[in-house]
């Protein structure tokens, strides 16, 4: 019995729209990480990029549980000294809520080069618009 490696010219990509209202923030990303990773086909290989494009609109109604909407916090490190930042959560959903999103999904792929090129096939809108409707994305339901 032959393993089956899929190759780059072989990967059929398809595109697929989530609707982010009222949708719990990690719920969603764990179901969007994979479609990006490609995990979700049957022709799956790790060392190549297999997955879908994922559009995901309403981001601004995305949700969290529990606490998380007062005591989550974004840091980052500028290279200053003293240069260790924090936003909150809520402070980044008012400015940036596709950033939470991303951040969120970005953090449950790989961290290697092939994990940036996942990324770069998510796109996140605030609202219901989207500017993909050239390439017919298909509308899922993960919840």
């Amino acid at each position: 019995m032959k393993s089956f490696m899929a190759k780059n010219a072989d990967v059929e990509q398809k595109w697929w729209v989530i609707d982010a209202e009222g949708a719990v923030l990690g719920r969603m990303a764990a179901k969007v990480a994979p479609i990006l990773m490609g995990k979700t086909k049957p022709t799956y290989t790790p060392h190549v990029d297999t997955g879908d494009y994922v559009v995901v609109v309403n981001a601004a109604k995305i949700r969290v549980t529990g606490k998380k909407a007062e005591q989550k916090e974004y840091d980052h490190y500028t290279h200053f000294v003293g240069g260790h930042k924090f936003v909150s959560f809520a402070d980044m959903m008012a400015r940036k809520p596709e950033k939470v999103i991303e951040l969120a999904v970005k953090r449950m792929l790989p961290k290697n080069k092939l994990g940036r090129k996942m990324l770069k096939k998510l796109k996140v809108y605030r609202g219901p618009q989207h500017e993909h409707q050239a390439q017919q994305p298909e509308k899922i339901e993960l919840f």
